[in-house]
């Protein structure tokens, strides 16, 4: 989902061949989906030969979801949790922190929407992407439970998966031209979480 995540590759020595397929993937992928770029596309923008790369991605759909887990890692486990437990310290608080954190995410200008999400929409359900990017989607269900209960709402499971219907929601809207989905998200949010609790 976000965009301005940088792909923290280590800075203290040079990118192995494969880190450069990653974060070339990565890029590409995040801007321009992951039916749109070609292999070609991410040999060019990482510099590696085809072999090279066949050597450590069998085929496009495996670099696929080693980008899916890369994304997993730097948006769901780095920053939407980071985002969230920084900026509030009572636990509703954090929950309604998501869509302020969202807000400052829909404004940037390569806001380029959610990765889990297109290709949850790209690839038929049977198919490897579509299970994948559902189980990351899932993991950020996990956390967005995780906070439903530490703010003692009952039913947290079913909570959660409203809370993640309306940041899904908002997402969508923004990438639809709607910028200020998310501050429109908290308000319906907030109703929410005070006839939840």
């Amino acid at each position: 989902m976000h965009g301005n995540v940088a792909v923290a590759m280590p800075t203290d020595r040079p990118m192995s061949a494969k880190e450069r397929i990653i974060e070339a993937a990565y890029d590409l992928f995040s801007r321009q989906g992951t039916r749109a770029v070609g292999v070609d596309a991410i040999i060019e923008r990482s510099g590696v030969a085809k072999m090279t790369l066949y050597r450590h991605f069998r085929s496009k759909q495996d670099l696929v979801l080693a980008f899916l887990e890369r994304r997993e890692q730097l948006w769901t486990a780095e920053w939407l949790t980071r985002q969230v437990r920084g900026r509030a310290a009572d636990p509703k608080g954090r929950m309604l922190a998501v869509f302020d954190a969202f807000h400052e995410w829909f404004q940037h200008p390569q806001f380029e929407g959610c990765p889990f999400i297109n290709v949850l929409l790209e690839y038929e359900q049977e198919n490897k992407l579509h299970v994948a990017a559902a189980h990351h989607l899932a993991q950020i269900r996990a956390l967005l439970r995780e906070l439903a209960v530490e703010a003692g709402i009952p039913d947290a499971g079913t909570f959660a998966a409203a809370w993640y219907m309306l940041m899904t929601g908002a997402i969508i809207a923004a990438s639809a031209g709607n910028r200020n989905a998310a501050t429109e998200a908290r308000r319906a949010a907030e109703v929410i979480l005070k006839g939840w609790s």
